[in-house]
């Protein structure tokens, strides 16, 4: 048996976010039936190249696992049969706006099931209509602005991070009211918009700016509070160097053949690095330089140095490999990422098996006859 057995979701949502979170719980064994327009389904379907045999690999890179079913609001059957998943669901998610007109917002469906956990995913709040796009996000909320060379442009992180990041609080919040449903039988409204979710992913910078008022600006690959925690030269390109206490950088030094740099005034210790920065480098580079970057990487490794070669996404699904993470599973013809969380006991009470991502519409008949029948009738499986 899975963690979330028996758990019906109903998936209003459509790009990242939304799916992302119930793609989640549909891995960790979750019932979810993804409800989309018909002819046109979620944007993303059409967000490529590159494609898939379903759509668009981004499409399919956060919608495995679901029933897929199309149903036009506009139409009264249709409507009728997106109200009575909602009513039936033990959760619903969606970032959507309007859903009221159609007595799809909370408190029509909390009306008809007390104990839905009903969960809202939008750009800046409850009180504003204003579409979010992760870009936008990135670019309004501070985080281009600490990203990126100092001298250069403001740039995005490389994947919709704040998506990421709103998807996964949004799973928190819906199992964490799971649990609270178990004690009071009641369910709950969780809210959830990305604006809040980055603010609260800056953590250390957000918590410098709060505490002193200044404002944190972009530093390329270096921080502002630790050193060496940054990227530096070898002879044929960079190695990142994460020296998170003055003892991991007693044994750089040691390794690198200069242990007087340890003892150095300016460097001996992390605040005293951070002051001196571009001196410390200059130090180390000096010595980098005479070597490559996967020589100094073992080297260093060997010496319980924190460091790592700059790779690249296929250099980082063989190093998972070679760590024994099995980071892939097979989902129909394709691979993908597999879910993050692993369990001690095996195989572990995961899915054996995810199944691939729907087609539009591929369950809607399925699902129409299911709704059709006794509400207590189990729902069509996926696959």
């Amino acid at each position: 048996m899975t963690p979330l057995d028996g758990l019906l979701v109903a998936d209003f949502s459509r790009v990242l976010a939304g799916p992302l979170a119930t793609m989640t719980l549909a891995d960790l064994g979750a019932t979810v039936v993804k409800v989309e327009r018909p002819g046109v389904g979620d944007e993303t379907r059409s967000w490529g190249p590159p494609w898939s045999a379903t759509s668009s690999t981004y499409f399919d890179s956060v919608n495995r696992s679901k029933l897929g079913v199309a149903l036009d609001f506009a139409d009264a059957a249709d409507l009728a049969a997106a109200q009575e998943l909602a009513r039936r669901a033990d959760v619903v998610v969606h970032n959507l706006r309007g859903l009221g007109r159609f007595g799809l917002d909370y408190a029509a469906v909390a009306a008809g099931n007390e104990r839905v956990v009903y969960c809202s995913i939008t750009g800046f709040g409850p009180g504003s209509d204003r579409p979010g796009y992760d870009f936008l996000l990135q670019a309004m909320g501070g985080l281009m602005s600490i990203t990126g060379d100092a001298d250069g442009q403001p740039h995005k992180v490389g994947v919709a991070v704040v998506d990421v990041l709103s998807g996964k609080d949004a799973v928190i919040g819906i199992l964490a009211a799971l649990t609270a449903r178990e004690r009071t039988g009641r369910g709950e409204h969780v809210q959830i918009d990305l604006l809040s979710s980055l603010l609260g992913s800056l953590a250390n910078q957000a918590g410098s700016f709060l505490a002193t008022g200044t404002v944190p600006r972009r530093m390329g690959n270096r921080h502002p509070s630790i050193a060496p925690y940054e990227t530096l030269n070898c002879a044929d390109g960079l190695l990142a160097v994460a020296c998170g206490n003055d003892a991991q950088f007693a044994r750089l030094a040691h390794s690198l053949g200069v242990p007087g740099l340890a003892i150095d005034e300016r460097f001996a210790t992390n605040a005293a690095r951070v002051s001196n920065r571009q001196a410390m480098v200059d130090a180390l580079e000096d010595v980098l330089r005479g070597d490559s970057a996967a020589q100094w990487e073992q080297r260093l490794t060997a010496a319980d140095v924190p460091v790592a070669q700059v790779g690249d996404l296929a250099s980082a699904f063989t190093q998972a490999d070679a760590f024994g993470l099995a980071p892939t599973v097979e989902v129909g013809d394709a691979r993908q990422v597999r879910h993050a969380v692993r369990y001690a006991s095996a195989p572990g009470p995961l899915p054996a098996a995810p199944s691939p991502p729907p087609a539009l519409g591929e369950h809607t008949d399925a699902v129409r006859a299911w709704l059709a029948g006794p509400p207590d009738a189990p729902p069509p499986t996926v696959g």
